[in-house]
């Protein structure tokens, strides 16, 4: 289990670092929601002014830690589902100790930092109802979300991103630390396109063993990024084939890398069918890229050892 929340001042880059974490397959709970759905209980806009004047009300009434007190039945809740979330949105060194004592080490804090001119420029990037329209007022969120104890919240931070170059290089400053904090698998899909084949096809061959597989096309070759396992590893035990499937990872192991063969036609049919790199018509090679995830129990994930057909022990989750 992790718990991974982003702290910094307004249009420092955390929704940008969140949306790098739903690239990788993380879920995210936004605090600031929390604040918006209260706002739509009160028939109000959800400007800034407002969103401003519930939050101070819900912190006066509820304590410094309210938002984070009512955000925890989210957390608990996609932790069952995924084993991690990523938090936005902390405001307060209170918030930081609620999700401290509620998830001990379990919660790691990562800090964006960003001069207040760089901040400003990408306000006209985004289109929120509660952004400032000038440099005075973005002054004045500062100074509000400082007085909630932000800065000191921030200084408690167990990793330090700056973010005052591009935004790719940011994203990669943000994917290299999560990569160090979260298992997760990413899949790399490659294959060429024959002229006679249909792409449309061999795309649809991609898409029913990877269906989130977000998929380039150039020059004749297939290229595509994917991260849910659930359908290849149900098709494994649909065709109970899972001890070719292991011997296959096993043959195809690299450190933290495997590398694995489909043959593309039985693919157009939602069959998994392994087969030799020189296979006829170029099949699909599949490299699996792990990240602290132990090459074992990625295995026993995907292709557990089996007796009389049927697995020994499953393991639901990576």
């Amino acid at each position: 289990m992790k718990i991974i929340a982003f702290v910094g001042l307004p249009l420092s880059g955390k929704s940008t670092a969140c949306e790098v974490a739903k690239e990788i397959g993380i879920p995210v709970v936004v605090m600031g929601d929390v604040v918006r759905e209260e706002a739509l209980k009160r028939n109000l806009e959800p400007t800034d002014e407002n969103l401003g004047k519930i939050a101070s009300e819900l912190r006066k009434k509820e304590g410094m830690d309210a938002i984070a007190k009512r955000c925890i039945p989210k957390i608990r809740e996609v932790l069952k589902e995924s084993g991690v979330v990523v938090v936005d949105g902390i405001r307060s060194v209170e918030e930081v100790f609620r999700f401290k004592k509620t998830f001990g080490e379990d919660f790691v804090l990562i800090s964006i930092e960003a001069p207040i001119e760089k901040r400003f420029e990408r306000v006209k990037l985004r289109r929120r109802s509660d952004d400032v329209k000038s440099l005075e007022e973005l002054k004045a969120r500062d100074e509000r979300e400082i007085s909630f104890g932000l800065k000191k919240a921030m200084e408690l931070a167990d990793f330090t991103v700056e973010n005052v170059g591009s935004i790719e290089d940011f994203k990669e400053k943000i994917r290299a630390i999560l990569s160090k904090l979260v298992r997760h698998v990413e899949v790399i899909i490659e294959t060429e396109i024959h002229p006679t084949e249909n792409v449309d096809k061999v795309v649809q061959a991609v898409k029913n063993i990877f269906p989130d597989a977000e998929i380039e096309i150039e020059d004749g070759k297939l290229f595509a990024k994917a991260r849910d396992l659930s359908r290849f590893r149900d098709l494994l035990r649909r065709q109970r084939i899972l001890d070719t499937a292991r011997s296959e990872i096993l043959k195809g192991r690299r450190n933290n890398e495997i590398v694995i063969y489909l043959n593309k036609q039985t693919a157009t049919v939602s069959k998994v069918n392994f087969c030799d790199e020189n296979a006829v018509l170029s099949p699909i090679r599949v490299t699996f890229k792990l990240y602290n995830i132990p090459f074992s129990r990625f295995l026993d994930y995907l292709a557990p050892e089996t007796k009389r057909g049927k697995p020994i022990k499953e393991i639901d989750r990576l």
